[in-house]
């Protein structure tokens, strides 16, 4: 059996006295991607900070590909975009992936940027305008296309189709799927449950520090006897 891309085992922490992670189990496997979805405030962010070694777990333990997460060399495999994505506004777009991809080791491609390009609907013309200059939607399409440009067995993907118009968000789910057929795992947050229903093989909902389900979608809807994902999500969280 491949050893699991990422898992949690009996993960806690807590913040000012109050338990935001009590006790997460969840694993990944390679060439899956799983969505995490909750109301705000479940925790979702604080486990993906876990996850990333910037603060620290009060019990349990993160791996990824089998190495514990504290170590610098766990995070080798794995490329993060953050949910609240900002590039530096003085550099060009081109300028920001050529760097992104300097700091991991790689050469840039021009042909698997313009492709990249291609995938996500961003005008290869926006690359030579400084960072300052671009709208949300194109903010958020060259945070992908720098975290998806990189070859990486694991993403991770926070809010990744916020401020995307409809069709940039059906682009983003297939760049986000040709990455799985590549055999690479991925683990995105998302409000729009929509979307994870469309577009993941597992949905974990997280509720009060806790896993309230890890499934399938349809058997999201079965096990609450609901007529949709929303319908059952509000059923796990009640």
């Amino acid at each position: 059996m491949p050893e699991p891309a990422l898992c949690f085992r009996h993960v806690a922490r807590q913040q000012g006295g109050r338990a935001v992670l009590a006790g997460v189990d969840l694993a990944l496997a390679p060439g899956e991607i799983l969505g995490l979805a909750g109301v705000n405030g479940a925790g979702k962010t604080t486990l993906l900070r876990c996850l990333l070694d910037f603060c620290d777990i009060d019990s349990g333990d993160i791996a990824i590909f089998g190495v514990p997460h504290a170590r610098p060399a766990a995070r080798q495999p794995l490329a993060y975009l953050p949910e609240r994505f900002n590039p530096p506004a003085h550099l060009t777009g081109g300028e920001f992936l050529a760097q992104v991809q300097a700091l991991h080791g790689q050469r840039a491609d021009a042909g698997a940027t313009a492709a990249m390009l291609r995938a996500l609907d961003l005008d290869a013309a926006a690359l030579r305008r400084t960072t300052r200059h671009y709208s949300k939607g194109m903010t958020q399409k060259l945070g992908l296309a720098a975290t998806l440009l990189l070859d990486k067995r694991l993403y991770v993907l926070d809010e990744p189709a916020s401020g995307l118009d409809p069709q940039a968000r059906a682009l983003f789910k297939r760049a986000v799927l040709a990455r799985r057929a590549a055999g690479a795992a991925v683990l995105l947050t998302s409000h729009a449950l929509a979307d994870l229903g469309e577009l993941c093989d597992r949905i974990a909902i997280l509720h009060g520090g806790r896993i309230r389900f890890d499934g399938t979608p349809a058997e999201c809807i079965g096990q609450f006897g609901a007529a949709d994902l929303e319908a059952a999500f509000l059923d796990a969280v009640a």
